[in-house]
C-alpha cells in the first residue's frame, strides 16, 4: 500500500449527454471540480460528438489537480455533446499518467470510454485470463480489466447494454461506472451498492455523478440514485432506460460504504437518501453519549471532523469552538514523499488559534486515526498553545483490516489500532482521553441503510482475496 498519514479517498466519476448538441466539456470540468475531494492525483475528460464521425473520441488526462491539468485552451479543444470525466486516487495501480482515467478503447465494434470508482477483488484472475488469450494491457489498474471485459462481450452482444450486463457478471467487487459509447451514456453500480452513483438532469441534458453536489455545481437537478445492481442508459432519443444485473442482492445484504458518511463525501451531498451533514451530526452525538467528558470547548479537525464535532457539542452541551485555522493552499499531507515532509506539511496546513485554547480543556473530534502521526502533532501543538487537557474523539471505529473495495486503508502492520490497545494509542498520541465510535453505533448515522463495516470487523460482503494476492494487485 502507499505510505500515508491518513486515508486516501476513492475516485469521482461524472458523465453528461446534451441531447441538444451543446458542448459538455466545461460542464464536466466544473462537475469534476465539485468532486475534487474524491481524488487529487490525476484527472481526465473524454468527449465525443454524436452528430460527427461515429466513435471519434477526444480525450485528455494528466497528473495533478484539475486546475493544474486543464488550462482553458485544453478544455476548448475537447468539443462534444457527450462525455465523461474522472478524478482519481491510486487505490489500485501505481501513480502514473497511463493509469489516469477515463480509459478510451478502440476495438472491433468501435470505441468506448470508461471511468470507474471502486476496486475489483478478481481483477488479477481476469487479467491473467485475458493475457493468456492475447490481450495487451497498457495500465496496471483494474478499470482496464472492466473495459476489456465490456469490449470482449460487445463483439458478440447485440447492444452495449447487453455487453455491460454480461461483463458485470464476470467482475466481482465494488464499482460505480460511467461509460460512453458513440451514441449512449451508461451508468452501472455494483449489486451491493458499495460505491455511490446518482442521476441528474439540466434542461435536455442528462448527468451522472458520484455525488449530487456535482450535479448542483452545474445547475442540474437531482433525479435519483442509481440503484445497487442497476444499469441506466441514456440514448440518442433522450430516454433513460433501466435494467438490472443478473446478480441480485437482497436489500438487507447490500453494503453501502459507511465512510462516505464519515469522511469521503462532501458535506452538502445526499447519498442513497441520507444527508451527509446530518449523518455526521448524528455520529458526533453518538460519540458524546458513549464517551462523555468534562471539558470547556469542542472542536473539529478540518474538514471532515467539523460536523461530527458540532454533533458532539450539541449532545454534550459543551460549547463548539473554531480551534484550527486551515491553510487551503497547502496540498494534502499524505502525498508528501517522506515522513519529515509530511509532518512539516501538517504544521503548515493546520495552525491552532492560541487565544481560543489557552487555559481550556479541549475535546477534538476527527474522522479516523490510521498511523497516529497527524493527531499526535495536533495534540502537541494544542498543549504548546496552552490547552490544559486534550481529549480525542474519533467518529469511526478503530481500523483493524484492509479495504478491498476502493478505500486505500494501509495494511494491518501499518494500522496503529491493529498493534496497540486504545490505552496504548492514547499514550502514544499524548491525549488525556481517547474514544472511538463503537461499531454498534454506526447504524445510528444512517438509519436503516445497510452498510459495510469490514475494515472494522473483518466481515466482508464479498469474498476477498488473500492478503498476498492483494499485495500483487497493489504493486
Amino acid at each position: 500500500m502507499n505510505e500515508t498519514t491518513g486515508l486516501k479517498e476513492e475516485c469521482g466519476v461524472f458523465g453528461m449527454y446534451d441531447l441538444d448538441g451543446g458542448n459538455v466539456s466545461r460542464s464536466i470540468y466544473y462537475g469534476l471540480e465539485a468532486l475534487q475531494h474524491r481524488g487529487q492525483e490525476s484527472c481526465g475528460i473524454a468527449v465525443s460528438d454524436t452528430s460527427g464521425p461515429k466513435g471519434r473520441v477526444r480525450s485528455y488526462r494528466g497528473l495533478g489537480l484539475l486546475s493544474e491539468v486543464f488550462k482553458p485552451s485544453k478544455i476548448d479543444e475537447l468539443t462534444g455533446n457527450i462525455g465523461i470525466g474522472h478524478v482519481r486516487y491510486s487505490t489500485s495501480g501505481s501513480l502514473n499518467v497511463n493509469n489516469a482515467q477515463p480509459l478510451v478503447l478502440n476495438y472491433l465494434k468501435g470505441s468506448l470510454a470508461l471511468a470507474h470508482n471502486g476496486n475489483l477483488v478478481n481483477a488479477l484472475e481476469l487479467r491473467e485470463e485475458m493475457e493468456n488469450t492475447g490481450a495487451i494491457f497498457h495500465t496496471s489498474i483494474d478499470s482496464e480489466v472492466i473495459a476489456y471485459c465490456i469490449a470482449q462481450e460487445r463483439v458478440k452482444a447485440p447492444s452495449i447494454e447487453t455487453a455491460v450486463k454480461k461483463a458485470c457478471g464476470r467482475i466481482r467487487g465494488a464499482y460505480a461506472i460511467v461509460l460512453m459509447s458513440p451514441r449512449k451514456l451508461i451508468g452501472v453500480r455494483d449489486p451491493y451498492g458499495i460505491r455511490p452513483l446518482c442521476i441528474g438532469k439540466r434542461d435536455n441534458t442528462w448527468v451522472m455523478a458520484s455525488e449530487d453536489c456535482a450535479l448542483h455545481s452545474i445547475g442540474a437537478k437531482f433525479v435519483r440514485d442509481v440503484k445497487p445492481g442497476e444499469i441506466v442508459t441514456v440514448n440518442s432519443d433522450g430516454e433513460l432506460t433501466s435494467q438490472f444485473l443478473d446478480e441480485v442482492v437482497e436489500p438487507s445484504k447490500q453494503a453501502h460504504c459507511i465512510f462516505e458518511y464519515i469522511y469521503f463525501a462532501r458535506l452538502d451531498s445526499c447519498i442513497d437518501g441520507i444527508d451527509v451533514y446530518d449523518a455526521r451530526i448524528r455520529g458526533g452525538a453518538a460519540l458524546a453519549k458513549t464517551y462523555p467528558v468534562d471539558a470547556d470547548i469542542v472542536a473539529g479537525v478540518p474538514d471532515s471532523g467539523l460536523a461530527a464535532a458540532m454533533g458532539y457539542a450539541q449532545a454534550s452541551g459543551i460549547p463548539y469552538a473554531i480551534v484550527f485555522n486551515k491553510n487551503s493552499y497547502v496540498g494534502r499531507t499524505f502525498i508528501k514523499p517522506s515522513q519529515d515532509e509530511r509532518e512539516s506539511s501538517v504544521k503548515i496546513k493546520l495552525s491552532v488559534i492560541g487565544s481560543v485554547v489557552r487555559g481550556k480543556r479541549v475535546v477534538i473530534v476527527d474522522d479516523s486515526i490510521v498511523r497516529g502521526t497527524t493527531i499526535a502533532n495536533l495534540i502537541r501543538t494544542l498543549k504548546h498553545c496552552g490547552a490544559t487537557e486534550v481529549h480525542v474523539r474519533i467518529s469511526s471505529p478503530p481500523f483493524l483490516h484492509p479495504c478491498y473495495f476502493g478505500v486505500d486503508v494501509p495494511s494491518n502492520q501499518q494500522l496503529i489500532a491493529s498493534r496497540h490497545s486504545m490505552e496504548q494509542i492514547r499514550e502514544m498520541i499524548g491525549a488525556d482521553s481517547l474514544g472511538y465510535m463503537p461499531i454498534s453505533e454506526l447504524q445510528s448515522m444512517v438509519g436503516d441503510l445497510p452498510i459495510c463495516r469490514a475494515c472494522f470487523n473483518n466481515e466482508y460482503p464479498i469474498d476477498v482475496p488473500d492478503h498476498e494476492i492483494r499485495d500483487l494487485l497493489d504493486d
